[in-house]
This record gives C-alpha cells, sequence and structure tokens, in this order.
C-alpha cells in the first residue's frame, strides 16, 4: 500500500457519496486506502480488493508463525523421525 495523503485520502462522508465512481476508480490504479469520517471522526476504510486480500494473506501468515512459535513454546513439538513414523503409517506408499 502506498503512503497516505492526507489532503486527498481522507474524506468526510458526503464527498465520498459525490465522488464514489471516481474514487473507486482511483482506488486500484494509486494503491492508497480512503479513510471516511462522519462527524470529523473516522468511521470507515476503503481498500482495494487486492489490498484487502493481500492483507488478509499477511495476517493468516502472522497468525499460523504466532501458533507455531507457541506450540514451539509449550513442547507441542515432533523429531523428524517420529515426523516420518506418523507420515509412513497415515499416507502408505502403494
Amino acid at each position: 500500500m502506498s503512503n497516505m495523503q492526507i489532503s486527498e485520502d481522507i474524506l468526510p462522508l458526503g464527498q465520498f457519496k459525490a465522488h464514489a465512481s471516481q474514487l473507486l476508480k482511483n482506488l486500484n490504479s494509486n494503491n492508497r486506502a480512503i479513510v471516511i469520517t462522519q462527524n470529523g471522526k473516522p468511521a470507515a476504510v476503503v481498500l482495494s480488493p487486492n489490498e484487502f486480500d493481500r492483507l488478509n494473506a499477511q495476517a493468516r501468515f502472522i497468525s499460523a508463525v504466532q501458533q507455531g512459535l507457541n506450540d514451539e513454546q509449550a513442547g507441542r513439538v515432533i523429531d523428524d523421525e517420529e515426523l516420518d513414523t506418523i507420515l509412513e503409517r497415515e499416507l502408505p506408499t502403494t
């Protein structure tokens, strides 16, 4: 995601409504999120679908790494030989 341009990317709800079509077209080309305000406070953030997917994938990866670190710290790990035994038992070769 590109750096936010405060003067362009933070908009009151009324301005977003009035220019929604053009703002959504620009969303994919400039790769910047739009912050929509209501009564002067942030109310929503609009992202391109690609940016949304990227952020979700990143969050899933970070969560998986954290889960692995937690498992390791809690001793929920197995060595290579034990893994081989389990895989041979569960996935017999033909």
